[in-house]
């Protein structure tokens, strides 16, 4: 809870901060990393550094985080915390780093500011920064005590099984663990984290979803490339991947993570909406692969679009888990359609025609404006927003509010 002293602060104050976080977040990567570069070591990822997405993530949730509390003081905004502590859990964050960014985030609030910066104003920002932090740390506890692991040791060695190109950008893993214990627990729809050695020796990870059934001691994960764009690199990840895997290599994944699953019990009975878009459709074939599994019987309504047929990963098995299903129908949109799928429709996903049941659960997976519009069209269509839950890979762009 926010003190009243600092909450009257912070509302003076949130403007001027706001206006400023991604200069101030900019000038705290920066010496953070020059000071300390070995956080860069499996911790950071390049690629995200260099778009400015972790940055732009980072603001969002810290203005987020504060107009929550002043909307609210007696609440903290859950949805953002738990997303934002599965997404550490599965980097393996440790206490002590919250001190570390700590020291460097309020360095920059003090460059950037200046005078600004009274003993007052670093006082309730220092209150706001410990309040998230303090929640964080408790919530990433907990995770780390489900998934049995300590904390921030989350890695373990996996052995490629076997590797299948999908498409020509994308390729899937599967994988079992290379040790011979039992795979850790996952839910359907979570990710991993895959922590490769980079030509530099430098370690840099980046997050997959599980896209086959949970359950069992294989796990696998689809990797499309990722085509650097705007000036912005390469995935590094993605392209040693798709380069140099090859069955019989072993790659270190983490942990399962990630607060957009589906809680299926044997008996639950309200349907289920899978919604993706592009390499989206990945996470959607693991809820299905373990509906087949659980035999349920729930309603399920598969919508995707893609470019072409043949640039939809995963396409024959999301058809396959569909037909499996007794009461799962697909629906898919095609820029370019081809004969592979004749009743697919043309263009974007638009839902007019679509009768989505509005007491459904609805899973939404694919690039950020696509979310954006796909969830206006199924608010308009009387979709409760508590019912449509998002994934998002990379940092958290879809900024906290009530249009998230």
């Amino acid at each position: 809870m926010l003190s009243a002293e600092s909450a009257a602060v912070i509302r003076a104050t949130l403007p001027a901060v706001g206006g400023a976080l991604d200069e101030i977040t900019t000038r705290f990567y920066d010496a953070m990393f020059r000071d300390r570069p070995e956080l860069l070591d499996g911790m950071f990822n390049r690629g995200n550094q260099a778009s400015g997405a972790q940055r732009r993530a980072l603001a969002a949730s810290i203005a987020g985080f504060a107009t929550a509390l002043l909307d609210d003081p007696d609440t903290r905004p859950d949805t953002l915390l738990d997303r934002i502590a599965h997404k550490h859990a599965a980097v393996g964050v440790t206490d002590d780093q919250y001190t570390i960014v700590h020291k460097y985030l309020f360095g920059a609030i003090a460059e950037v500011l200046g005078d600004a910066v009274t003993p007052e104003v670093a006082a309730a920002w220092d209150e706001v920064y410990w309040l998230m932090a303090g929640a964080l740390i408790g919530r990433e506890a907990r995770l780390y005590q489900d998934a049995g692991v300590e904390p921030g040791k989350v890695w373990r060695q996996w052995t490629v099984v076997e590797r299948r190109v999908e498409t020509p950008d994308v390729v899937s893993f599967l994988l079992r663990p290379a040790d011979g214990r039992p795979a850790p627990r996952a839910r359907a729809g979570q990710y991993v984290s895959v922590r490769v050695r980079m030509a530099d020796g430098v370690h840099q990870l980046r997050q997959y979803s599980l896209s086959s059934e949970p359950g069992g001691d294989l796990r696998r994960i689809t990797v499309k490339r990722v085509a650097g764009t705007a000036g912005t690199p390469d995935g590094e990840v993605s392209g040693l991947l798709h380069e140099q895997v090859r069955e019989g290599d072993e790659l270190a994944l983490s942990a399962p993570f990630g607060d957009v699953f589906l809680d299926d019990p044997a008996d639950a009975t309200a349907p289920v909406t899978l919604i993706s878009a592009g390499i989206g459709g990945t996470p959607m074939t693991g809820i299905l692969a373990h509906l087949q599994v659980l035999g349920s019987a729930r309603p399920v309504l598969v919508l995707h679009a893609d470019r072409s047929p043949a640039d939809h990963a995963l396409r024959a098995d999301t058809r396959r888990l569909v037909e499996r299903l007794p009461n799962a129908r697909a629906v898919f949109w095609y820029e370019r359609p081809g004969t592979e799928e004749p009743d697919a429709r043309e263009g974007l996903m638009n839902l007019d025609g679509i009768e989505v049941p509005v007491d459904s659960a609805v899973f939404l997976c694919g690039p950020l404006p696509f979310m954006r519009e796909v969830r206006a069209q199924l608010l308009r269509a009387g979709v409760p927003a508590r019912s449509i839950r998002y994934e998002v890979f990379g940092p958290d762009l879809w900024l906290p509010g009530p249009a998230a």
